[in-house]
Parts: C-alpha cells; sequence; structure tokens
C-alpha cells in the first residue's frame, strides 16, 4: 500500500523521526568531541596564564602570540611549578586549581558560610618566584577575564585578558598588547594598605612611567569596559591580600 505523503499525519512523523536521527547524530558528535574541547580549553588557559608571566612567542611591539598549542603543556609544566588553591585559612597544592570556575564561586561565596575556593599559579622565571592571579568581572556587553602575574610583593609582572563581546576596535581593545602591557610595574600593595589598579581618563601616562599611580590610561571610547577592568582587578585581586601579606613575614 502506497504511503499517502499529502496527509498531516505523515509530515508530522516524518518531522519528529528527523529531529530525533539529527539530534541522536548531533550528540554523538558532540559527545564524541568532548574530550577535545576540553583539552583546548585546557591549553588555552595554560597559554594565558603563560602569557601573563611574559612567557609567549612575542617578536614585534604590538604582537601577541602565544605559546604554540603543541608545545603549551610541557612549557606550561616547566614554568608553572606548583597549583595552589587558597579557602580561608588554608592553602593546599592542587594540580586541577585550573578547573576552579571563578564565576561558580563567586556564586557559592553570596553564602557567608562558604569558604571560596582561590586558585593560584606559582611559576618561576629567570630565577624569579611569580604568582598568577585570575580574575573575572563584567565589561559593557558580557564577562571580561584574564590573568595577572605579580612577584612577592604584589608588583604586576604582567598580564593578560580577554573578553566574550566587547565592541571591537573600542572595549574589545583590553586584549591588545598596548594596553595589557601598561599594568606592568603598577603595584597593588603599598606598604600593608591594598589598592587596586584604575584605568583612568586623563592619566597621561601612555608609557606607564608613573608606577606609583595605581593607574594605567583608558582606552578610548571604552569607558565602561575599562571600569569593568579595574572593579574586576580590585574585587578578585583584594581577596588574594591575606595571603601575599603572610607570604611576605616568612
Amino acid at each position: 500500500m502506497a504511503i499517502n505523503t499529502d496527509k498531516n499525519s505523515y509530515t508530522v512523523i516524518f518531522s519528529v523521526i528527523m529531529v530525533v536521527v539529527v539530534g541522536s547524530l548531533l550528540a554523538g558528535f558532540a559527545s564524541g568531541l568532548k574530550p577535545m574541547i576540553k583539552a583546548n580549553e585546557k591549553y588555552e588557559k595554560q597559554q594565558n596564564i603563560l602569557y601573563a608571566m611574559n612567557v609567549n612567542d612575542n617578536e614585534g611591539e604590538g604582537d601577541v602570540v602565544f605559546i604554540p598549542t603543541d608545545e603549551v603543556e610541557a612549557e606550561f609544566n616547566k614554568y608553572i611549578k606548583k597549583q595552589l588553591v587558597i579557602q580561608g585559612d588554608d592553602v593546599t597544592e592542587n594540580d586541577e586549581a585550573y578547573l576552579i570556575d571563578l564565576k561558580k564561586e563567586e556564586t557559592k561565596a553570596k553564602d557567608a558560610s562558604y569558604k571560596r575556593k582561590l586558585p593560584l599559579f606559582v611559576g618561576e622565571k629567570d630565577g624569579k618566584e611569580l604568582y598568577v592571579i585570575p580574575v573575572r568581572g563584567k565589561g559593557l556587553w558580557d564577562a571580561i577575564w584574564g590573568f595577572v602575574a605579580v612577584d612577592k610583593t604584589m608588583t604586576v609582572v604582567g598580564v593578560y585578558y580577554d573578553h566574550k563581546g566587547e565592541t571591537p576596535g573600542l572595549g574589545a581593545e583590553i586584549k591588545q598588547r598596548y594596553f595589557m602591557d601598561d599594568f606592568t610595574g603598577e603595584k597593588f600593595l603599598h606598604g600593608e594598605v591594598f589598592e587596586g589598579i584604575k584605568v583612568a581618563k586623563g592619566n597621561n601616562d601612555p608609557l606607564n612611567k608613573d608606577t606609583e599611580d595605581n593607574e594605567v590610561d583608558a582606552l578610548a571610547g571604552a569607558t565602561i569596559t575599562g571600569d569593568g577592568v579595574s572593579a574586576m582587578l580590585r574585587k578578585d585581586i583584594k581577596l588574594y591580600v591575606p595571603y601575599f601579606k603572610a607570604l611576605r613575614k616568612n
């Protein structure tokens, strides 16, 4: 008996079958690609952490060139000596500290009884011990994040910033080298006093010669994104101050 393809029931049944088949195929592809996606996320974080430590393949003045993906894990293991998790007064080593979700931890911390997990990456470069702090905040349109490398005195050695959806040519410039390089030499601790680093209009210090002012030049036309970077640094870096004050006393 021939099937009547003009009937509504045929169209409905055919559509359902196609949805099930296509959905199953997509689920299979997604499942198969999941390990690769996870690995790429890991390598990207490793590249970002190393970049903040000034371990990169930059050549020209404006370049932002990461360690290649096929080399990054070996370089990460070479330069990163320890991964720590700070939770209240407890500091433990954890080789999967890079997996901690900052957004989820911030949400959990709204419960005053919860001790937020803070990942910290301890590295060594040119005989100097460095500490890389992950940060996350809000730009104009969506999330911004990054890694800030400091020494024992909480003086900035390097940074890397990224974003999800800032405006090209404006807020998206936070990931450009000319902006990120301005943070080098700025200090979060002045004696025992913590200060953030402000992305400031009218700073008039494009080469960042004044590293005592806790300011870097703002991006033209990107006030809200710049304010987001300032707020992100103050909010997240401040959480690590007790650790560094204790570190300096040892």
